[in-house]
């Protein structure tokens, strides 16, 4: 019987690894043998072609923390997080809300809210290139019909992340609306109901029975937001390349300067290690503080 019981799970375990074969393949080659090879890479000194030349130990490590170039990126990054991960949840969790009341022709709606989804980084990008143009950009013709002064959108420091941050903030919206728009719509129509009779009034219910029942999709929306505006890239280069100034050199387009640009692999290599783990202190702590908030029922 023992003999049956362990050979079932042999064959169970044997089924299990084959099915999940194709996946470990995939993760093998395209993130686990990456990380290693980054986590290898980050104690060298390398040459032209990312060979390992030199062990130097934590040495590249020291060397980017001394960096005034590498400390520029880091407060770039974290101003980018800070002006786009709001921005972005508090005015797709607006237009969600706007666009899930049963209204006639709201589905149009719905398509426009969501259609930045279908829109790539580069399409994007330049897109708002024109926008942003200092002479022939819309938002400077606004101004000057207005009285204002032009701005200089993407060439002044004090303006360029905040440019990127609305072009991110534009791109993401869609996203970020479809899935807040879903979880809204699973939400029991009953406790509006009840709570109606109750002589609830809609910012009551928006408050008390809206957020917390949304909140796993919150949760959800807040943790993928983080991750990726830790990693901003295409905008970035297309729209400023990391000027002027280095005022919008994000730590990731530092990464992509350091080895495709200077070929130091090693110090762009230690810098991703960085990178990597700023992100998994990031996304812990929004599962130790953020989850404690989180109603799944």
């Amino acid at each position: 019987m023992q003999k049956n019981t362990s050979w079932k799970k042999s064959k169970n375990l044997r089924t299990a690894i084959l099915f999940l074969l194709p996946s470990i393949i995939l993760l093998g080659v395209f993130v686990f043998y990456p990380m290693v090879k980054t986590l290898y890479l980050s104690v060298y000194l390398t040459d032209q072609l990312g060979r390992p030349a030199i062990f130097v130990g934590f040495e590249n490590f020291s060397y980017i923390m001394q960096s005034e170039s590498f400390r520029k990126s880091m407060v770039a990054t974290v101003l980018f997080v800070l002006y786009t991960v709001p921005t972005g949840i508090i005015l797709a969790l607006f237009l969600a809300v706007l666009a899930n009341e049963k209204l006639k022709g709201i589905g149009f709606f719905r398509m426009i809210y969501s259609s930045t989804m279908g829109m790539s980084v580069a399409a994007s990008s330049v897109i708002w290139l024109f926008l942003f143009h200092p002479s022939i950009g819309f938002f400077n013709r606004i101004l000057m019909t207005i009285g204002l002064n032009e701005v200089q959108w993407l060439l002044d420091p004090k303006w360029a992340l905040i440019s990127i941050s609305i072009t991110t903030v534009w791109m993401n919206t869609g996203f970020c609306f479809l899935i807040l728009l879903g979880g809204l719509q699973n939400i029991d129509p009953y406790l509006y109901e009840s709570s109606k009779i109750d002589g609830a009034g809609y910012w009551y219910q928006l408050r008390r029975i809206t957020i917390p029942m949304l909140s796993p999709t919150l949760f959800f929306i807040i943790t993928i937001s983080l991750i990726n505006a830790f990693q901003t890239f295409g905008q970035v280069d297309i729209l400023t390349r990391g000027g002027p100034s280095e005022s919008t050199n994000v730590i990731v387009y530092s990464i992509y300067k350091e080895a495709f640009i200077n070929y130091q692999f090693g110090t762009a290599s230690a810098q991703a290690v960085i990178l990597f783990i700023c992100i998994l202190v990031v996304t812990i702590l929004q599962f130790k503080l953020g989850e404690k908030k989180v109603h799944y029922q």
